[in-house]
This record gives structure tokens, sequence and C-alpha cells, in this order.
């Protein structure tokens, strides 16, 4: 089970207030203009940014550190015009091995993984990265892909919910200081709208424990 570093966009958990050309981040009467991306957010889940590789493999001394590399760079772009909201996501991994001598290809798993509302798992794919290091060279360096899709109807909130996160609030109302986001079937809504692509490297367990108290 995989601790997630969430990036959940803040603008998916405030109230969004469309004000005549207000822009994203002005104080105005009824509150403060933000708005909400039906784009997933993308990050590296917590403890798989990066992966060492030991020789012997069953050796965790330090003497015996083989190769370490890490996911750098994560930058997405996002197409939400269609059907299905289309992410792409690059980044680069760097690698450093202990012993220059000869030439050698490393090859490295990494995964990609839509995630819905912060932990439903809907998506997940295994791919690999190639790290080739020249004789005499002790870093490499490549760069990795990944694509999600995401049907937009499911990253849309109900029309319903969306009148009562942008219904005007004017002082004086009974409700006007009250957050909808406190509001249990509101919140459970746009959490159910808001998803995640996440990358990081496939490890084992045991490269995960590593990592995780290292």
């Amino acid at each position: 089970m995989f601790v997630f570093k969430s990036r959940l966009a803040l603008a998916a958990l405030l109230p969004l207030l469309l004000i005549g050309c207000s822009r994203e981040g002005d104080i105005t009467s009824l509150g403060v203009i933000t708005t909400r991306s039906a784009c997933p957010s993308v990050a590296i889940p917590v403890a798989t940014g990066d992966i060492t590789l030991f020789d012997p493999a069953t050796s965790r001394d330090a003497s015996a550190i083989d190769v370490v590399a890490n996911i750098t760079n994560v930058q997405s772009t996002c197409d939400e015009t269609g059907e299905y909201i289309v992410t792409n996501v690059s980044f680069d991994v760097h690698a450093q091995r202990r012993n220059p001598s000869g030439a050698r290809e490393v090859v490295l798993p990494y995964f990609a993984t839509v995630v819905q509302g912060g932990d439903n798992v809907v998506t997940k794919s295994v791919s690999r990265v190639s790290l080739n290091f020249a004789d005499g060279q002790y870093r490499a360096s490549t760069s990795g892909a990944a694509t999600s899709r995401v049907l937009r109807s499911a990253a849309t909130l109900p029309e319903d919910i969306r009148k009562q996160i942008t219904r005007e609030r004017r002082p004086g109302d009974a409700d006007a200081a009250l957050d909808p986001m406190a509001d249990p079937t509101v919140r459970a809504a746009v959490t159910r709208a808001s998803f995640e692509v996440l990358v990081g490297f496939q490890l084992t367990q045991e490269q995960l424990a590593y990592n995780a108290t290292r």
C-alpha cells in the first residue's frame, strides 16, 4: 500500500465563485475567487521517486549500493476539450553507479496510476526506462512518459452541487459564513470528481521498505 503525497489542487476543495471579470485570487464581497480544473493533478507517491539497486542484492550495506536512480522534472499537459480528459506526463530519470568500469544498461520499471478521490485506483500501467552508462561513466540519464484518460463526465461536478457551491452568499444571510465543503454531500461529490495521475518506480516490497526507513 502506497502512502500518497497528494497534490490534489486546493482549487478542487474551495468554493467556486464566478463574478463578472474578477480574477482568481481576488477577494470580493462574496468571497475569494478560485477556479476548479477538471484536469487531474500529477504527483509522485511518497517513497517511489527513488530506487536503489544492491550488489549483492540481499545486502543493505552502504558498500553494496550498486545503482541509485531518481525521478525528477515531472511535467504534464492536459487536454480537457473532448469526451475524455487526456493527460500526458513526462519526467527525467537520473542515475549514478558505484563502478564506472565497462558499458552497462540498467532497465528500471515505473508505473503510472490514475487515482480517483485520493484512494481509488482506476487504472495502472507499468513501463520501463533504459539507462545506458558508457565505459568510465558514473552517471546516466533518460526520460519517461505516461498518458492517462479520464472520462470527462466523471471529473465534472453535478449541476446541483455546482450551484450549491457557487450560489451567491450575501452578508447577513443565515448561511453566509458556512463553507459549502462542510456539507458531507458536497464534499463527497468534489472528492469523487477529483483525480490524480501518480508516477513512480515500480518497487518491490523490500525496496519500498528500504526507501521508507533509510
